[in-house]
């Protein structure tokens, strides 16, 4: 019985993805750019908004796997989740979703109506994704980058600053560079295990190797591009009272690179968003740009 209860809590843990839930921090970046990170009332704000979007996000994924369970089931790697796998059956994983997603709205409410309004629509840009619009060459990819956008605006409602017009356009770029880096991951894989890669996507019929490995590196560009002139904006730069945040530029451009690296590599069965938060190099300068913000702008 004890064993079977911890296959079970196991079988719960994988299917909400907690690794996965470093990219929620995304919801703080309004706290960290607004000055208030050292001031308790704004950061336990941020903190609760946080939360609430891990447990949205964990939402999502038990929702999607149950939709995606007899698909995932065809796939070489996602067959092993627990809901495919037939190690969680659908109607908890519907249930603890449930739970979830009231527990989250509710923690968002008590924050503020705005950001239980952003929450909102977290919730439903991913079930739209999640339902059908994932098998949409393109609209995909817009959903992914809308989905952390709407992040960055939630987490500006938690502590009621507007996130700047720059921090959204770098957020967008970013999110749409690293989508479009997993597709690319996707249709090499599929490629070299000479399967088709529609089967297990469909929005994979969409897009080409050569069209995907070129609008990447223009995402990536215009990414580098984007947060190098919000660094030397005069309206940043009378902001943070300082005009040293280009030096963290370089940390961006490494980043993108790296990521760029990974997604376009011999393909691995692990995808690149799951690689970069194992990969050393990625997550140490990931570490250097933070520590050279917090320097600067505190």
């Amino acid at each position: 019985m004890k064993r079977a209860s911890m296959a079970t809590v196991r079988a719960v843990i994988l299917t909400l993805r907690p690794h996965q839930w470093v990219k929620n921090l995304f919801v703080a970046a309004p706290l960290v750019f607004a000055k208030h990170l050292v001031d308790a009332g704004y950061l336990w704000r941020a903190g609760l908004a946080v939360a609430a979007f891990c447990a949205l996000s964990g939402a999502v994924y038990a929702i999607n796997d149950v939709i995606d369970a007899e698909a995932d089931r065809a796939h070489p790697t996602k067959r092993r989740r627990p809901i495919a796998a037939g190690q969680l059956g659908e109607r908890a994983a519907l249930m603890l979703a449930g739970g979830l997603v009231v527990a989250a709205l509710g923690a968002c409410l008590a924050l503020s109506w705005q950001t239980a309004a952003w929450a909102g629509a977290y919730l439903a840009i991913n079930l739209a994704y999640s339902l059908k619009l994932k098998q949409v060459a393109f609209v995909d990819v817009g959903l992914i980058a809308s989905g952390f956008m709407t992040r960055v605006a939630a987490g500006g409602a938690a502590i009621a600053v507007a996130p700047s017009t720059w921090l959204l356009v770098c957020t967008g770029l970013l999110a749409t560079f690293l989508a479009l880096g997993k597709r690319a991951h996707e249709l090499a894989l599929a490629g070299r295990e000479g399967r088709d890669a529609a089967a297990t996507r469909a929005a994979l019929a969409g897009y080409s190797r050569g069209w995907v490995r070129v609008a990447m590196l223009g995402l990536g560009l215009a990414t580098a591009a984007a947060y190098l002139l919000y660094t030397i904006d005069d309206h940043t730069v009378a902001y943070f009272g300082t005009r040293e945040l280009p030096w963290s530029a370089p940390f961006c451009v490494v980043g993108l690179t790296r990521f760029a690296w990974l997604a376009l590599r011999d393909p691995r069965p692990d995808s690149p968003t799951d690689a970069m938060l194992r990969d050393a190099v990625f997550l140490l300068n990931l570490l250097a740009w933070a520590v050279v913000i917090v320097v600067i702008v505190y």
